[in-house]
């Protein structure tokens, strides 16, 4: 199947869904399908369970924020049979963002929600185990949202002349933002011993 036909039988079997065709030159452009956060599981179900789509290999899923626009949250899927790709899409609110889990369709996509919920604060119901993947238990925040302050700019100031996101025409050198819990640049390290007079 052509990714314009992958897409438009997907977009079949989900009524609310919109196909598109994305992708640079022949063999490497893939159907790219948008449904709604609610049509999910029955979306992936249908990519699976369709004798002509049978994609029956889960390749990933992971997310972007897009800031004011909620986060999007893609899945690829693979024919193994039939050689033919499908990425899956769909938008969440940026606050309180969930979407159920697909774990019980592809019990490999366990450990990408789990990275998900943990680098964007996603929350996957029905998910067995959102242990932390990657991060120690003390971590907090999700560090792949673009609100999250990275705690290097505090301990290396951007070289450049200007922060990123600041125009070009003007604009004044703002203080570096610091993350919760990261002392001021005097305060790193070990207390220096008292003395005594």
């Amino acid at each position: 199947m052509t990714p314009e036909e992958v897409g438009g039988r997907l977009a079949q079997l989900v009524p609310q869904s919109e196909a598109t065709v994305s992708g640079g030159g022949p063999g490497h452009a893939r159907a790219t399908v948008d449904v709604a956060a609610a049509d999910w599981p029955a979306a992936i179900r249908a990519a699976r369970d369709d004798n002509e789509l049978s994609c029956d290999f889960f390749d990933w899923l992971s997310a972007v924020d897009n800031e004011a626009d909620g986060f999007a949250v893609v899945a690829h899927l693979w024919s193994t049979t039939a050689r033919h790709g499908v990425l899956l899409r769909t938008r969440l609110p940026h606050d309180e963002p969930a979407l159920a889990s697909i774990v019980e369709l592809y019990p490999g996509a366990a450990w990408h929600e789990r990275e998900t919920h943990e680098m964007f604060g996603i929350d996957f119901p029905g998910h067995p185990g959102l242990a932390p993947l990657l991060l120690p238990p003390e971590f907090e925040g999700h560090p792949l949202r673009k609100d999250f302050v990275l705690a290097s700019r505090v301990a290396k100031p951007w070289p450049g002349a200007k922060e990123p996101g600041e125009s070009h025409a003007g604009g004044s050198k703002r203080q570096p933002m610091r993350p919760p819990g990261v002392p001021a640049p005097g305060e790193w390290g070990p207390a220096p011993p008292e003395r005594e007079e």
